[in-house]
């Protein structure tokens, strides 16, 4: 039998993270060793508090509140009150399976074309797809770090005349590592207030801040408008949970409705052991805090290794500022790949699994067009375990460092050597 597929699935490819993730997978298990430097997850064991709270809750087997746990609800939004300044109360929270899920349906429930700084997460492009959205890339430029200008933002909003607009923002943004500041963030506000732009604001990196500044949010400048998400994967370290929040201002009343009858009709609700684990993380937060900032300093070292020795080997890359991501090019490199036949990143990156072993990603797969030499890097491919143990703040040698990171320093080298014999 062959069944008739909704086109708009057919085209749709698998996730270009996952498929990374299985296919280094696929070669650690035939015997290769491989750097993954393609997929970006936690490598910390989760917090002890979260995983009593986990412990502890196992007998909850009840079907809860389609918006998710009150208490939960509650908690989050005074995190982000006290944590960012944001204005939100337990109304305005919605719990789901992973923030992924929440911006899939914020995409799905609201009309208007999407708009997406490139580079920007693979998904944000894909999961319109599945809607029938039109997706706009505004390329942003290496000199600015990728981050999307108000320039850039304003033109890209002219030119789509006056139907409804979703802009969706990453910020610390995956996957170049860079972090916007406030006088950034409120440039672009008043673009968004002037075209009444719908912002989802991804923050799920939010606590992942190299530099201590407090990264900057839409919602702050443009609070009638902004819709911001986070969840448990990234600075709680718990990617599996699968625990998303979206917190939903009062000006956005009737994406909450349709929010909840969607997920009332889907999912029906997050796994409720999973909610009050969750209520250890934001409600106990204090009690977390120091994991937090102890494993953010783990990925500030980590990532700006790989940064430094990007530069040393010839590669264009921004400095990044948060997350555990870099976006180094190729661009120098170009003519020696050429005299290969190789033009696009996507081959590049397939050359450097199969001659140097090091996983990356191609800017195609972050709204670049296909000859664009631009990778994604992500600097996690560590024991987080081991090294959350032994943290004593940065290596002074490189021989500390190959102790704590011998995959990056490994996979470095191994890139550096192909690039030298080019």
């Amino acid at each position: 039998m062959q069944p008739a597929i909704n086109p708009l699935v057919v085209s749709l490819k698998e996730s270009a993270t996952l498929a990374i993730n299985q296919r280094v997978k696929a070669l650690k298990a035939a015997g290769k060793r491989v750097y993954h430097f393609g997929f970006g997850q936690s490598p910390f064991p989760v917090s002890e508090r979260i995983q009593e709270a986990l412990r502890q809750n196992v007998d909850k087997k009840d079907y809860l509140p389609t918006q998710g746990l009150p208490e939960l609800c509650d908690a989050v939004a005074k995190y982000y009150r006290d944590e960012f300044g944001y204005d939100f109360e337990g109304k305005n929270v919605c719990i789901g399976p992973g923030s992924k899920e929440l911006i899939f349906e914020a995409i799905f429930l609201t009309e208007g074309s999407l708009l997406v700084p490139a580079p920007s997460w693979v998904s944000y492009g894909p999961q319109a797809a599945l809607r029938g959205k039109h997706v706009i890339p505004i390329t942003t430029s290496r000199d600015n770090g990728y981050k999307l200008t108000a320039e850039e933002l304003d033109h890209a909003c002219y030119r789509m005349g006056h139907k409804q607009k979703l802009l969706i923002m990453n910020n610390p943004c995956n996957p170049t590592g860079s972090v916007y500041r406030d006088e950034e963030m409120a440039e672009l506000a008043a673009i968004c207030r002037a075209y009444q732009v719908i912002v989802v604001s991804d923050e799920i990196y939010a606590k992942i801040d190299f530099d201590g500044n407090g990264t900057a949010s839409l919602s702050k400048h443009y609070p009638e408008g902004t819709i911001v998400t986070g969840g448990l994967s990234k600075a709680f370290a718990a990617g599996g949970y699968r625990l998303g929040v979206m917190l939903i201002p009062d000006g956005l009343e009737p994406v909450m409705r349709a929010l909840k009858s969607v997920i009332s009709e889907t999912f029906s609700a997050v796994s409720a052991p999973i909610q009050y684990a969750a209520l250890a993380a934001y409600g106990d937060y204090p009690t977390i805090r120091p994991f937090v900032e102890r494993t953010c300093d783990i990925h500030r070292f980590a990532t700006r290794y790989l940064h430094k020795r990007f530069e040393g080997m010839g590669l264009n890359c921004p400095r990044p500022d948060g997350a555990f991501y870099l976006f180094p090019d190729f661009d120098n490199f170009r003519e020696s790949f050429r005299a290969r036949g190789i033009i696009t990143g996507k081959d590049i990156c397939e050359t450097i699994l199969e001659e140097a072993h090091v996983a990356i990603l191609p800017g195609s797969d972050f709204y670049f067009p296909a000859t664009n030499l631009g990778a994604r890097v992500a600097s996690v491919d560590y024991d987080g375990g081991y090294v959350l143990e032994k943290w004593a703040g940065d290596p002074a040698s490189e021989e500390e460092t190959r102790k704590l990171f011998p995959n990056l320093v490994d996979g470095s080298d191994a890139l550096e050597k192909l690039l030298k014999a080019l």
